[in-house]
């Protein structure tokens, strides 16, 4: 089952954080761009399993449409719909897991002898994904409810952005390698790095901690839930050991 989860999960993060262009987010209300992205969620399913005559994806891809239709027509978009949004998704996941937990075991993927490194690939993969693309939109719907007079002054074009993708990615890297007290030296160095421009200005000092607090929160979290599925998967073997 957790085979089956690990690749259709895999495939959700893709469609959601990879291929949806934000001409596809803004463009939802349309019914053929919603469903254009109810086809890529089907595709990348499929593709990720490694077989297109399974139900159970058709259902997945169905309630994939239903749940976001819901978020586009009635709920709109703020921190709370995005994360219950992503919720629901992965809770589709698992219950089409639970369903039909054969699915991977039945792909063509699973009858190779790159099964293992595939399924550890997507997870890896896929975790990098949450924990720095799809912190960016989390963060960002956070952050847009909090106000920080000057706090865009003289900065880069989305350097904001680019800061918090890279910091995700290092804590992401740090933990994986088993290098947790690095995530430290990255609090360390960004205060310091900040503390010119914060200093004299409460607002911006309290903007610039809750942003990244909720930034490394999220990348912790989501590093530690890889590593906790990493372990129910089948081990990866290199020279007889596991890594």
């Amino acid at each position: 089952m957790i085979e089956t989860f690990v690749a259709l999960a895999f495939a959700h993060v893709l469609a959601d954080y990879v291929f949806q262009t934000g001409w596809m987010v803004v463009s939802k209300r349309s019914p053929g761009v919603l469903l254009l992205h109810g086809a890529l969620v089907l595709a990348l399913s499929m593709a990720a399993l490694g077989r297109v005559d399974a139900p159970a994806v058709l259902v997945l891809g169905a309630a994939h449409l239903a749940i976001d239709a819901v978020k586009t027509f009635a709920l709109g978009d703020s921190l709370a719909t995005h994360l219950g949004d992503q919720v629901l998704h992965f809770a589709s996941v698992f219950a089409v897991a639970l369903w039909a937990p054969q699915l991977w075991q039945s792909g063509i993927w699973a009858g190779t002898t790159l099964a293992t490194f595939l399924l550890h690939a997507m997870l890896l993969l896929g975790g990098a994904i949450l924990a720095t693309r799809a912190g960016a939109f989390a963060i960002a719907r956070l952050m847009a409810a909090q106000v920080a007079p000057g706090a865009n002054a003289e900065g880069l074009p989305k350097g904001g952005t680019m800061i918090g993708l890279l910091e995700r990615g290092l804590i992401f890297v740090l933990i994986l390698a088993g290098q947790a007290a690095g995530i430290g030296f990255l609090i360390a160095a960004k205060s310091i790095l900040r503390f010119g421009t914060v200093s004299e200005n409460r607002a911006a000092s309290e903007y610039v901690i809750i942003g990244t607090l909720a930034s490394f929160g999220w990348a912790i979290s989501v590093t530690l839930a890889t590593l906790a599925l990493q372990d129910l998967l089948p081990p990866l073997e290199i020279g007889g050991t596991r890594p």
